[in-house]
This record gives C-alpha cells, structure tokens and sequence, in this order.
C-alpha cells in the first residue's frame, strides 16, 4: 500500500456500520499519487498524498 512520504498519510482501518447496524471491517484508502519532485535540485518520485500537494508542501518536478 503507497504511503505519503511527506506526512506518513497511509490506510485507515475501521467498521462500517450501515443503517440496519451491520458491521463490517473496513479500510479507507488514501488518496495517494505518484509524482515526480524537486529534491534539492534532483528530480525523484515519490508517493504524495493529495492533500500535501494543495497545501504546497513539495515542489512538483
């Protein structure tokens, strides 16, 4: 499973409970990419999360 290299962001675990309260286990996936980045002038990929990218924490290659 990919996890954000930036802020560790990975699946969530947990249960899903629907309106006549069945539970079942449930794993929310993260919404994770694959991009290329700026590494002290060297281009690398890497695993970002969406979130990361808004925010302007990396420098996109």
């Amino acid at each position: 499973m990919a996890k954000c290299s930036i802020c560790n962001k990975g699946a969530h675990f947990g249960i899903q409970v629907s309106h006549s309260h069945r539970r079942a286990n449930k794993m929310w996936k993260s919404n994770v990419k694959r991009v290329k980045i700026n590494d002290n002038g060297t281009p690398k990929t890497v695993y970002v999360c969406t979130s990361c990218l808004r925010s302007g924490r990396v420098e996109r290659a």
